[in-house]
């Protein structure tokens, strides 16, 4: 809500002449869209703006300069990670996903993710500590969300990276990772007031 930058197509790179029809500076290049976002972010927090906690999902939050920036700066910061993200316990590397199995069942605690359309949105959580931590006061984490089972269905996992102040609790955590999606719903409604919802679709179908 605060910054913004032009995204463009990779193709328009190949495309000299279009990029000169649309006014486009030569010097600009392209992006992808989380070197986007981490240029809007570094204006932001360079500029003063003050922030609790820097969250991302998964598109975002595997953009490994996001997370050096953030960490030079300081920043707590929750970012979703893959499944095959690596990360180091103990002095070993592992992928998120075989530490979830080493995860005895007493260690995960149930708390909610704020209020949803049904009522709190609950899930199983749990926090492994990572060993690759510059500084004790500003220790990284990995936070491993459950869906609740339903039936023979397998509970969903997802993996966020946490770097925040020592002395954070879980339901901190929780919380800051929640109110990504009150920020999404923003985005949403949004787009659909100005009518940039409708754009999209037009755009899809080749209007």
């Amino acid at each position: 809500m605060l910054e913004r930058e032009l995204s463009l197509p990779k193709s328009w790179t190949q495309d000299p002449l279009r990029w000169q029809q649309a006014d486009v500076p030569v010097q600009l290049g392209f992006a992808s869209k989380p070197a986007l976002a981490a240029r809007m972010l570094w204006r932001s927090l360079d500029a003063g703006v003050k922030v609790a906690w820097v969250t991302a999902d998964t598109v975002y939050g595997s953009h490994r300069p996001r997370r050096a920036g953030v960490e030079a700066r300081q920043q707590a910061s929750a970012l979703a990670g893959t499944c095959q993200e690596q990360v180091e316990v103990a002095g070993q590397h592992k992928r998120v996903d075989q530490l979830v199995t080493e995860v005895a069942p007493p260690d995960w605690q149930r708390l909610s993710a704020g209020a949803g359309s049904k009522g709190a949105r609950l899930y199983d959580w749990v926090r492994l500590p990572l060993s690759h931590s510059a500084s004790a006061d500003w220790p990284h984490w990995l936070l491993i969300r459950g869906s609740l089972a339903v039936g023979a269905d397998p509970a969903e996992l997802a993996y966020v990276l946490v770097f925040a102040p020592s002395g954070t609790t879980v339901p901190q955590m929780v919380e800051a990772i929640g109110a990504r999606w009150t920020i999404e719903q923003c985005f949403e409604v949004g787009k659909g007031e100005v009518g940039l919802d409708e754009y999209e679709v037009r755009s899809w179908q080749g209007w």
